[in-house]
């Protein structure tokens, strides 16, 4: 774990590194689980395939849960300005990290995380992402003439049976960033529920579309950030 500066005070975060010691610089945000260790283990994973990661604790203070209830009271209690502050920190340090080549970076959200990678991409940051991989879940009240604003390549793994987010939503948000003439490429998988790519949700992880998924987020990052 590392610490990095924030418009408000420091904030933990997860750094992994790649063997080479260099490459693009990912940002992974987490789901209202906290910054857990599955989600340590993807950052983990994606050194291993050449990238710098920060997963940055959007919470703060450490906090996890493990069960549903656990996350909403964590979610419940959550500031949208303190949450801007560590994401827009965790940018910042990430860019200017030694380890980071490339002028963008991409970022990578679940659930919850995946709404403030929208936000970073479109509203806050738009200069800096050039790629965005959300899984299950996005932030419908980003329009198209905030998707303009951005650079970004943007990435969807979503769930068929998802109560937490509509497939007419989804595909709403999928046009919107159509009409702002930015690439994108919005993937359902079958049979699936929310959470299906985490393994440490047995109650939904899906073992073959969690792979697929890897398998496609791999891919875009590369061609997104070594382009």
């Amino acid at each position: 774990m590392i610490n990095f500066p924030t418009e408000t005070a420091p904030t933990g975060g997860y750094l992994a590194l790649p063997e080479g010691g260099q490459g693009p610089g990912v940002l992974v945000l987490h789901a209202w689980w906290g910054l857990t260790g599955f989600f340590k283990e993807f950052c983990d994973r994606l050194a291993g395939e050449g990238f710098v990661v920060l997963a940055p604790d959007l919470y703060g203070n450490g906090a996890t849960a493990e069960t549903i209830a656990e996350a909403e009271e964590l979610i419940g209690r959550q500031e949208f300005e303190a949450t801007q502050a560590v994401a827009l920190g965790a940018v910042d340090y990430l860019r200017n990290h030694p380890a980071v080549q490339g002028d963008k970076i991409g970022v990578v959200g679940f659930s919850m995380g995946a709404a403030w990678a929208m936000l970073l991409a479109a509203v806050f940051k738009p200069a800096d992402v050039g790629a965005v991989a959300i899984f299950y879940g996005i932030e419908s009240s980003i329009e198209w003439d905030d998707f303009a604003r951005t650079k970004a390549a943007f990435l969807g793994h979503f769930a068929e049976n998802d109560p937490y987010e509509s497939l007419e939503t989804i595909r709403q948000t999928e046009a919107e960033i159509k009409k702002a003439g930015r690439p994108v490429t919005f993937h359902v998988y079958p049979g699936t529920g929310h959470w299906f790519f985490e393994s440490n949700r047995p109650d939904a992880y899906n073992a073959a579309a969690a792979q697929l998924a890897w398998e496609r987020t791999l891919a875009f990052l590369h061609h997104s950030l070594h382009a």
